[in-house]
């Protein structure tokens, strides 16, 4: 018989709380952690969903994908910017693989499967979908028919989760998640499958708008809040749709419980493009005022040196001579620049002028590649504790609000990793990475290994056919 493999994933799950005081109220996930091996899940350099997922699904880095973040370079001009969708991932991810296998494949909701791409079986794209009511969403087209006939008009993402309507995004985050796990439920009842994954990000979707009222470090925590058991609650819900997945896996399925990266409290953002305005690395032709989205702002590009985007982590680009259209940074003196501006960035204050912490790392000692375009510099502004704000005007180079809508939680490093079946030891890990997955997913499965892939099969699946 063909080994079964079916892969769980939770967008943005962290460990803290799914491996912490919380695992005596989620009973399924604890069974699986008692039968198997377990621990936190190294993310990716950017530990973001784009492009994390695929990363993990594929088994490379994203400078071998050549995606660095949800939107990427076009080219070297200022202002072109791609959407990272499945376009944009040239490589094999697992069910390719295993598809070219004769083996059948059910996917739902992965994040970069839109536009959805041909499988060996049955696709349902995820949250970068325009609108399901005009767009194509499954694979193959006539499987859209079938679920909209199951749950009516498919949801594959919260609207406007950084909003202060925080009732709607619950109302939305719970119907979103009923609907993925009854398409999942009737997938797996209906179809010969071989390898299953989907991907819920409604958990995600939760930290960002009710971390604090969860999180007593967060600066902004309220306690007693009537949000206070929102996010125990929604992942108590999980995990009794999770025992119900549970129930269609027999003895010999492989199962995983996976998450991208997890989460953490937002205690600011640092403006980025302000700071470099005030330093003299950013020239404007015309002073903003007040708060003013970078791409609004008329930049002197013949007089700048730098810039930077706003997200979770801050993509800092030089302006280089015979790079950039209007490139102010002699190639000769690039290596000095970016020396300086990183070590200005690292000691870089806080509200108080302390340093807090900023990381700024260069492309070439996260990656062994850097294909596409990458940044000249990630910054992890706090280490991950603050985010990256990309708009002028604020008058100082931090703030505490989110310049793209209110937002709790920041990403961090570690999600969950859970893997239980067959020949799996139950032992706790605290040195698995999300490169592993693809190696585990793929000698689980049985299939021919693959050179070149980062991270290696968790223990116990080596060579198990």
């Amino acid at each position: 018989m063909t080994p079964k493999v079916a892969v769980i994933g939770l967008d943005c799950a962290d460990p803290a709380l799914v491996f912490g005081p919380w695992l005596e109220d989620l009973p399924n996930i604890r069974r699986l952690v008692q039968s198997g091996t377990w621990g936190p899940l190294r993310s990716v350099d950017p530990p973001i969903t784009v492009p994390a997922w695929s990363c993990m699904t594929s088994g490379h880095d994203p400078g071998e994908l050549g995606i660095y973040g949800f939107r990427n370079r076009a080219d070297h001009s200022y202002d072109a910017l791609m959407i990272a969708d499945a376009r944009a991932v040239h490589v094999d991810r697992v069910w390719d693989r295993l598809g070219r296998e004769g083996r059948h494949v059910v996917v739902v909701g992965v994040p970069q499967t839109s536009p959805p791409p041909e499988v060996n079986g049955d696709l349902v794209s995820c949250f970068l979908t325009g609108d399901t009511r005009r767009d194509p969403f499954t694979h193959p087209t006539g499987l859209r028919t079938e679920i909209e006939r199951l749950v009516g008009t498919y949801q594959v993402d919260v609207r406007n989760f950084r909003s202060e309507d925080r009732d709607r995004i619950l109302a939305e985050v719970y119907a979103m998640t009923e609907q993925r796990f009854t398409v999942c439920r009737h997938l797996l009842d209906t179809r010969p499958w071989d390898f299953f994954m989907m991907v819920e990000i409604g958990v995600d979707r939760l930290h960002h708008a009710f971390w604090r009222f969860t999180d007593p470090a967060h600066p902004r925590y309220e306690p007693g809040h009537r949000y206070a058991d929102v996010i125990h609650s929604y992942y108590r819900y999980l995990d009794d749709e999770i025992g119900e997945l549970l129930e269609r896996f027999d003895d010999e399925t492989t199962v995983l419980v996976v998450s991208d990266h997890g989460a953490r409290p937002m205690e600011g953002a640092i403006c980025v493009n302000e700071w470099l305005l005030r330093e003299g690395y950013l020239v404007l032709r015309e002073p903003v005022e007040g708060p003013t989205a970078f791409r609004d702002a008329v930049v002197d590009w013949e007089k700048t040196t730098a810039w930077g985007e706003g997200g979770y982590y801050c993509r800092l680009c030089l302006n280089v001579a015979g790079r950039e259209p209007q490139g102010l940074v002699d190639p000769a003196d690039y290596e000095r620049v970016r020396d300086e501006i990183a070590a200005r960035l690292e000691a870089l204050g806080g509200p108080d002028g302390t340093p807090i912490g900023t990381r700024a790392l260069r492309p070439e000692d996260l990656w062994r590649e850097q294909r596409g375009i990458p940044p000249d510099l990630v910054v992890y502004f706090g280490d991950l504790g603050w985010r990256s704000a990309g708009s002028l005007g604020h008058g100082r180079h931090w703030t505490f609000d989110n310049d793209t809508g209110p937002d709790d939680a920041n990403h961090d490093r570690d999600g969950i990793c859970i893997v239980s079946g067959p020949g799996v030891p139950a032992e706790h890990r605290t040195d698995l990475t999300i490169y592993d997955i693809a190696p585990t997913i793929l000698s689980l499965a049985g299939a021919p290994g693959v050179e070149g892939l980062r991270g290696r099969a968790i223990g116990g699946t080596v060579g198990r056919v």
